[in-house]
């Protein structure tokens, strides 16, 4: 019931002493294919924190495609200028190498306390990649998730298996600091389903509208908001557009 229920995904979480409390904080979900497509639904808040702007010219340079997403609690890397956004690029490229693979296809995101995101906290994520990479195998999706959580009081996972043998997995942190336009949150969606690009964007825009762009606790707009689906065609199960769309409601 998590990112790697699907075929075709790895995920793990740590520690990377980015938390005062030593509490699980870093986290990455790998995409071993044989597809390696990406649709994704980011903030439409103006102001966008470093690891958003990296990721949506990472997923427009690579044509769509992710191989991994690296996820981080405990800092938000927003206002934290230039240096920031290098910190994001150095954590794609770091993980790219690991995985042997383009920067342009590593996601990256964070959430936590705008305005952190300095030295320590770069070389606190940098020094953990090999061995957050390490850690990825088919069973980490409860730690991935554990990893992404702030204020929310438990992990929150998902999962739908169809009958005809593809599914998908999910992950999410959000708790308070809700306004509409995906309310303050980092969403990992994964499926080993056959889908075309086009399919995946418009079955996550509409799913996404339907559901976090719904929810309003404070009426304040995240910097970092990042939904993300994954897809890994393992199963190699080609659903209709409307059955899909349907299960990822559904998740």
């Amino acid at each position: 019931m998590t990112v790697t229920t699907p075929k075709g995904f790895r995920a793990a979480g740590i520690a990377a002493g980015l938390k005062s409390d030593s509490k699980l904080d870093l986290a990455i979900v790998i995409n071993d294919g044989p597809s390696q497509g990406a649709a994704v639904v980011f903030t439409s808040n103006k102001v966008t924190a470093n690891p958003v702007r990296w990721s949506k010219r990472a997923l427009r340079d690579s044509g769509g495609k992710a191989r991994a997403i690296v996820l981080n609690s405990g800092g938000a890397n927003c206002y934290t200028g230039a240096y920031g956004f290098q910190t994001s690029v150095e954590t794609a490229q770091e993980t790219a190498a690991l995985l042997n693979t383009s920067p342009d296809e590593v996601q990256v995101c964070s959430t936590g306390l705008i305005g952190y995101g300095g030295e320590e906290f770069r070389e606190a994520i940098l020094s953990s990649l090999p061995r957050l990479v390490s850690a990825a195998s088919t069973t980490g999706g409860e730690a991935a998730a554990k990893a992404i959580m702030t204020t929310d009081t438990r992990p929150k996972t998902s999962s739908y298996k169809s009958p005809d043998g593809w599914s998908i997995g999910g992950m999410a942190k959000g708790a308070g600091m809700l306004a509409p336009g995906l309310a303050t949150m980092l969403v990992v969606i994964t499926t080993d389903a056959n889908l075309s690009d086009t399919d995946a964007q418009q079955a996550l825009e509409g799913a996404t509208d339907a559901t976090f762009n719904r929810l309003d606790s404070d009426g304040c707009m995240s910097t970092n908001d990042q939904v993300t689906l994954m897809v890994s065609g393992a199963a190699g199960v080609a659903p209709t557009g409307d059955e899909f769309s349907e299960a990822l409601y559904a998740v």
